[in-house]
């Protein structure tokens, strides 16, 4: 049971790096295309875009990094 555990934190920390990855590189070279995606629905500044997703990727890694990441290692080390 804990190894089923251990695997399924360790599995979900790659996954959620990778989605994480993944809306890096989207805002890195389709930036502009999300923005007119985005603005069709909201009216939100271009700096305010960007803030927006900063905080929230910050806000997503954190997630990742005590949900996720901590557990896991705390069951590596308790056994």
């Amino acid at each position: 049971m804990l190894e089923t555990v251990r695997g399924v934190l360790g599995w979900c920390t790659l996954l959620n790096w990778g989605v994480l990855l993944l809306w890096l590189l989207t805002l890195i070279f389709a930036r502009d295309g999300l923005r007119a995606l985005h603005g069709q629905w909201f009216s939100i500044a271009p700096d305010r875009f960007d803030e927006v997703h900063y905080r929230l990727m910050g806000a997503y890694k954190l997630g990742i990094l005590l949900l996720n990441l901590v557990p896991y290692l705390a069951l590596r080390i308790v056994g």
